[in-house]
C-alpha cells in the first residue's frame, strides 16, 4: 500500500498533473510489486523561486526539481528492486519534467508494518488477517 507524494517545482495543468500521478503509480507499483487498488498519490507544486539547492533558488539556476517519497512497509522490498526503482523514477521524471536539477531526489521510505496502515487498520493486521484466511 504505498503512500507516494510527488512534488514538483512547477505548476503542471490538471491534465499532465494526473499523467504525472498515473505513471509514478504504475512504476511504483510494477517494479515494487505494489497493488495499484491500494496506492495512494499526492502531487503537491512548489514555486520555483521557493525551492532551493546549494543556497540558490531554482529560479537562479534555471532549473527545475522534483522530490518523489514513496513510503512502504518496511521489508517488503529488495535492495535491487529499489535501486531499480530510483534509476527508473528519475528516468521517467527526468523525461517528463525536463531541465531537471541533478539533486532532484526519490525517497523510499521503509514504515514498519505495525505503524502504517489504512482504514484503521495496521499492514500487520492485514497480513495477520490474510494469513489467518480473514
Amino acid at each position: 500500500m504505498p503512500g507516494i507524494t510527488l512534488t514538483l517545482s512547477a505548476k503542471t495543468d490538471p491534465t499532465e498533473t494526473a499523467r504525472l500521478a498515473d505513471a509514478v503509480a504504475e512504476l511504483t507499483c510494477r517494479v515494487l510489486r505494489k497493488e495499484l487498488e491500494r496506492t495512494t498519490v499526492i502531487v503537491r507544486h512548489v514555486a520555483r523561486e521557493d525551492w532551493f539547492i546549494a543556497g540558490q533558488s531554482l529560479v537562479a539556476l534555471d532549473r527545475n526539481a522534483f522530490r518523489l517519497e514513496v513510503a512502504i512497509t518496511d521489508e517488503t522490498n529488495t535492495r535491487e528492486e529499489k535501486a531499480a526503482f530510483h534509476r527508473e523514477a528519475f528516468a521517467l521524471l527526468s523525461e517528463r519534467i525536463g531541465n531537471l536539477h541533478p539533486h532532484s531526489n526519490i525517497h523510499i521510505i521503509d514504515c514498519r508494518a505495525t505503524a502504517y496502515g489504512y482504514g484503521g487498520v495496521t499492514q500487520a493486521e492485514y497480513a495477520f488477517r490474510r494469513m489467518a484466511g480473514a
